[in-house]
C-alpha cells in the first residue's frame, strides 16, 4: 500500500534533475495557472509502463483507478482524492500535492522527503502524462491519464511516442479495466455528503443574512 499514490499519480522515488532525453514530448514546461485549470477535475488512470521491476509488479495489482485534482493557484498545491480498485475492494485516501511551477513537475512530501514527477501536457485537451525518472534508465516509467475510461489508439499516440523514446516495449504497458471497478458506489456517497454540506452552509449563510436585515 506504500506505493498505492505513486502508481496512480506520482513516482515513490525523487526524478534526478538531471537533463531529460531529447524526446519531444519529454520536455518538461512550466506550469501555470492555465496548466492548473486543464488538470482540475476527474480523471482515469489508463496505463503505465515502468522499468523498474517493483513497479511492474504493483501495477499489476491496480485494477481500476481514478482521482480527482483540485488545484490551489494562490498556495500552489493541488488536493487530490483518489479511489484505487485492488482485489476487487476499494480503496480511498486524499492527500495535498506540491506544485513546482518553473520545473514543470508536481510532488508529495512523504517519508521525510519529497517526492517528484514531471507533469507532461499532451496535444490531446483530455489527457495528460506523468514521467518517471526518466535519468535512470534501470527505473525509468511513464503513466497516461484521461477524463474518460475509454480511449482511443489516437489519443495513446503520444504515451505510446514516449515508450519508443525511452525504449520501454508496448509490451511492457499495463492497462486499467474500468469494468472493475469498485469505487462508484463510495464516490457517489461522498458526492452526495458534499452537496449536503453545501446546503447547509449555504443554509447558514442565508440565516445569517436574514439575522442582519
Amino acid at each position: 500500500m506504500a506505493l498505492s499514490w505513486v502508481l496512480t499519480v506520482l513516482s515513490f522515488l525523487p526524478l534526478l534533475e538531471a537533463q531529460i532525453p531529447l524526446c519531444a514530448n519529454l520536455v518538461p514546461v512550466p506550469i501555470t495557472n492555465a496548466t492548473l485549470d486543464r488538470i482540475s477535475g476527474k480523471w482515469f488512470y489508463i496505463a503505465s509502463a515502468f522499468r523498474n521491476e517493483e513497479y511492474n509488479k504493483s501495477v499489476h495489482e491496480i485494477q481500476a483507478a481514478f482521482f480527482y485534482f483540485t488545484p490551489n493557484k494562490t498556495e500552489d498545491t493541488i488536493f487530490l482524492r483518489q479511489y484505487q480498485t485492488r482485489q476487487n475492494q476499494c480503496i480511498y485516501n486524499s492527500s495535498y500535492l506540491n506544485v513546482q511551477r518553473e520545473n514543470g513537475t508536481i510532488s508529495k512530501y512523504e517519508g521525510g522527503q519529497e517526492h517528484f514527477a514531471h507533469l507532461l501536457i499532451l496535444r490531446d485537451m483530455k489527457t495528460f502524462m506523468l514521467a518517471f525518472k526518466v535519468n535512470d534508465e534501470k527505473n525509468w516509467g511513464v503513466s497516461v491519464y484521461a477524463e474518460k475510461p475509454e480511449t482511443t489508439e489516437e489519443q495513446l499516440g503520444e504515451f505510446y511516442e514516449a515508450l519508443d523514446c525511452l525504449r520501454i516495449p508496448r509490451s511492457d504497458v499495463v492497462y486499467t479495466d474500468q469494468k472493475k471497478d469498485k469505487c462508484e458506489p463510495l464516490e457517489r456517497q461522498h458526492e452526495k455528503e458534499k452537496k449536503q454540506e453545501e446546503g447547509e452552509r449555504q443554509h447558514e449563510k442565508k440565516k445569517q443574512e436574514e439575522g442582519e436585515s
